[in-house]
């Protein structure tokens, strides 16, 4: 049997301590926790940054790493400074060795880099060992080179050559977010359905209970299957709870690919222990051809945005012609006046509290009491996005509904009101590229920090 602490759904989102201490307390053979996602869009891999702050961060990785050496077992992050690029693993490993000196603790941490280099990404390409996913953009030698940061996702395998160095701590790039989960129990035989079953139910800590934010759960993997058990007094797992969430974040709720096959869960059988703990059996892996999917992001643009609000009841009821007009009016005078051609440069212009979200899919029509008008301008440089910019100001500031009427004058929020948002990012890969060993596309290096 194999017991593993999963304390949050991500390191920066926060836990309940009680419930740490009280699995910390159940003897757990390691504790996994995730470090990121995609959710949060491409600008992170495209920079190679950490979406949380590095306070935040440090505060909890501190606390794991004393829970780690009280309960004595490995402690490993997946997907490390959200989004698992290279220079995010060196960030999160900086932390530690600080951690460490600070705590007087001495450990072995084992750092695996995801990083792809464009010129092993074209080669594997031009070998025809790189395949799209669904919906996958077309790519090319010059797509690869255009990227800032490629990441391959690591899966149990990796993970478990990074423990089998015996680290005390394992800092790793991108993975799957049940990697850093099923590895141990895969390693030590417990069933391979159960293990990446059981790895998708915890991935996001408590999310698959009755108290999604207390984030610590328990899951123990055996033979048959596992058991999953939250550590806060007040959360419960339920047979709904736990087999909802193979649709989180997945299109298919029986099946779930990860590198080397994937886990089907046709025949689950969940079942209620008590009023906090279920029982999972039945679930099956089925090996396949050993992929790792890619990710990959690189600049799309520059963008500069500019923000009003409205509140005159005429305007706010005729917002979106208002908008319409002004969007035609700057997207001429770019063209005119700045040369750029009208395929290289957009102009946006949302209307917040009325559609901005939603856009055309919104069904409420309720009149709001004002409007924010947020203008999005991208340009092809810096440069032309800061001039746009100031083209959309004074629009934004005075623009009238009809050409017979005084001029108004809206709320800017900020002086300046146009702000620089930098480089925009879009991801352009979303393949998988097949290895025959699947350390090929990983490196693994061990480091001794701290005191000892």
């Amino acid at each position: 049997m194999t017991r593993v602490l999963v304390p949050t759904g991500a390191l920066g989102l926060g836990y309940d301590r009680k419930a740490l201490d009280l699995g910390v307390a159940n003897r757990p053979d390691i504790i996994a926790v995730d470090g990121g996602s995609t959710d949060s869009g491409p600008s992170y891999l495209g920079r190679g940054v950490s979406k949380y702050s590095r306070a935040s961060t440090k505060a909890e990785w501190r606390e794991l790493m004393v829970a780690r050496a009280a309960a004595g077992v490995p402690l490993v992050i997946g997907t490390a400074g959200t989004c698992g690029a290279d220079s995010a693993v060196d960030w999160l490993f900086d932390i530690t060795r600080e951690i460490a000196q600070e705590t007087g603790q001495r450990v072995k941490v084992a750092t695996l880099k995801s990083g792809q280099a464009a010129a092993s990404v074209k080669s594997a390409l031009a070998a025809g060992r790189i395949r799209p996913l669904s919906a996958a953009p077309e790519i090319s030698d010059a797509v690869i080179d255009a990227c800032s940061n490629i990441v391959a996702l690591a899966g149990a395998e990796q993970i478990a050559a990074a423990l089998a160095t015996g680290a005390d701590i394992v800092i790793a790039g991108r993975t799957t977010d049940t990697a850093i989960i099923a590895a141990l129990p895969l390693v030590r035989g417990d069933n391979p359905g159960g293990a990446w079953h059981g790895a998708k139910v915890g991935e996001c800590g408590a999310l698959a209970t009755t108290h999604p934010n207390s984030g610590v759960i328990q899951i123990d993997f055996d033979a048959k299957g596992f058991t999953v058990e939250p550590m806060a007094p007040e959360a419960a797992a339920t047979p709904y709870t736990v087999s909802a969430h193979m649709l989180y974040e997945n299109s298919d709720p029986f099946i779930l690919y990860e590198p080397g096959g994937h886990l089907d869960v046709t025949g689950s059988d969940y079942r209620a222990l008590d009023g906090r703990r279920v029982r999972v059996e039945g679930s099956v892996w089925v090996p396949g051809r050993y992929t790792v999917k890619l990710e990959g992001a690189r600049i799309a643009g520059y963008q500069t945005v500019g923000l009003a609000v409205i509140r005159d009841r005429r305007y706010v009821r005729h917002a979106a012609e208002w908008a319409a007009d002004v969007k035609a009016r700057v997207t001429e005078k770019i063209i005119t006046r700045m040369g750029l051609a009208a395929e290289d440069f957009t102009v946006e212009l949302r209307l917040i509290g009325m559609d901005a979200t939603l856009g055309g899919l919104e069904n409420r029509r309720d009149l709001p009491v004002e409007v924010g008008v947020l203008g999005i301008l991208t340009c092809p440089t810096p440069e032309a996005a800061a001039e746009a910019g100031k083209m959309l100001n004074p629009y934004l500031l005075h623009h009238p509904l009809t050409e017979d009427e005084p001029m108004p004058t809206f709320a800017f929020p900020f002086s300046p009101a146009e702000m620089q948002r930098g480089a925009l990012y879009e991801f352009c890969l979303n393949h998988v590229m097949e290895l025959d060993d699947p350390m090929a596309a990983f490196t693994l290096e061990t480091h001794e920090v701290g005191h000892g």
